[in-house]
């Protein structure tokens, strides 16, 4: 049989040193599984080439990760901020408060942004503002993604009358009571639990911590957080004709909710690597500390980020699933996005960046996404025109107008359920946090990003399932 010997690696430009010696013994791995010596060593290369994409590959695993320690530069990265902001587009401005527009200066005074814009739902945030975009060299900021990383949207439009919602309104309340799980902690147990692929998902196995979060999300595959995280009933008014449909009204499922406690908990660990790596990093953007995507640190999170996206996805396909299977129903078209999120992006000028959307959703000219209001105000599905001052984004929703706190001590529950009834929504769980008066107005919103975005579609929420706490996981 032939071998991979160290002198074959060393005539393929193989460095000398312990790496040789991992290569061999991969090399010799892939040779017993079948491959010949071309492919095998073909292979090696591209382990040496692209090492964040082998660190779930159980045979080249190690070699990888010797590839990306080798590859990290000796260097530490600069910490020293800008003296100033690097300019960024506002879109609504006169409804965003300058202690957003402050954030968002400081996260453009990092040295390793490259460029940013503000959404017109922006509100404060954990260093960077929510409706915040960035996009920095080769780095990634977890606090930048957010703590519930891949939160996204997901729209189930039903090819039936909306009307049923009247006519068999105990039927649909049911379906949400009892097929949806929300709240702290909340998790299914014994045979309610759900089966997806994503469980068997290789990167599970990637690192220590996804090893342990593996079981976290076998328990909470199908359920939602709390906070403002909601599955509703609604009647969709379909604009254009669009997904084999044509335009008019049909019933609709929208849900909202991100990976559960498997993002928080990434999200929780990686960015305490990172603040470590920069303890004299300026007070006001010590949340906003990188990982560098050479680093073994920033390629875990890289991976583990888009593992949370994966299980982010099919928690929504279960939720949707089990709630329409319980009123007999099945989808005629699917609209989703994350937000929450970081991609690798090309710039016009041909630079490729991380464009991180903390609550912003990707508006590439043709993509179509989800931008909710509030429990009782309209969503819209839009579709992106590719602004490139934006970084081809959009707002994620409507966009708080106070917090929690002042929303709980200024909004009774009578001027809450008055204004619910008043739009013909019947809520389901919900705290006065949420409060649709805690929100800035969704069609003012959505005007100010006008140039950014097309609304193709609008949802009117009817049967509203919330949890009742406030809280975010």
């Amino acid at each position: 049989m032939e071998i991979i010997t160290g002198k074959i690696l060393k005539l393929n430009n193989w460095p000398d040193g312990k790496i040789i010696g991992i290569a061999k013994d991969a090399g010799t791995k892939l040779m017993e599984l079948g491959l010949d010596r071309e492919t095998v060593l073909a292979r090696l290369d591209a382990v040496r080439q692209n090492p964040g994409q082998f660190l779930t590959d159980e045979v080249t695993a190690d070699l990888a990760r010797e590839c990306i320690r080798l590859n990290q530069k000796d260097e530490p990265a600069p910490d020293e901020l800008r003296e100033n902001p690097l300019p960024f587009p506002i879109w609504g401005t006169e409804q965003i408060d300058q202690a957003s527009i402050e954030q968002m200066n400081n996260a453009m005074r990092l040295p390793v942004t490259v460029a940013g814009a503000l959404m017109p739902d922006a509100h404060v945030g954990y260093g960077l503002p929510i409706g915040g975009v960035l996009a920095t060299n080769n780095t990634i900021i977890p606090y930048a993604v957010g703590v519930d990383i891949a939160c996204r949207m997901r729209l189930s439009i039903y090819e039936v009358s909306p009307n049923l919602l009247g006519q068999k309104k105990g039927m649909f309340e049911d379906a949400l009571w009892r097929q949806t799980v929300f709240g702290v902690g909340g998790e299914l147990k014994g045979k309610d639990r759900a089966d997806h692929a994503v469980l068997d998902d290789s990167a599970w196995n990637a690192t220590g911590l996804l090893r342990t979060l593996q079981n976290n999300a076998v328990r909470q595959l199908g359920t939602s957080g709390s906070g403002n995280h909601f599955v509703e009933w609604g009647v969709f008014r379909l604009h254009e004709p669009l997904f084999g449909l044509e335009p008019g009204q049909y019933l609709a499922l929208l849900s909202h909710s991100g990976s559960r406690s498997v993002g928080f908990k990434i999200a929780d660990r990686y960015s305490r690597l990172a603040r470590e790596k920069y303890p004299d990093l300026d007070p006001s953007v010590k949340h906003l500390a990188w990982l560098s995507l050479d680093t073994e640190e920033g390629q875990e999170y890289w991976l583990s980020m888009e593992l949370a996206g994966r299980f982010a996805s099919a928690n929504h396909a279960i939720i949707h699933h089990r709630v329409a299977q319980a009123v007999g129903l099945k989808e005629a078209a699917v609209v989703e996005n994350h937000h929450n999120f970081a991609w690798r992006e090309t710039l016009p000028d041909g630079r490729e960046v991380i464009v991180h959307r903390k609550g912003a959703t990707p508006a590439g000219r043709g993509v179509l996404g989800v931008i909710p209001g509030s429990m009782g105000d309209a969503g819209y599905v839009v579709r992106g025109r590719g602004v490139d001052k934006s970084l081809s984004s959009a707002s994620h929703g409507a966009g708080r107008l106070m917090s929690r706190k002042s929303a709980i001590h200024s909004i009774s529950r009578s001027a809450r359920d008055e204004y619910l009834k008043e739009r013909g929504v019947t809520l389901l769980g919900g705290g006065l946090d949420e409060s649709p008066q805690a929100y800035k107005p969704i069609d003012r919103v959505i005007a100010a990003q006008s140039d950014l975005v097309e609304v193709v579609g609008k949802f009117r929420p009817k049967i509203v399932r919330m949890a009742d706490e406030a809280g975010s996981f």
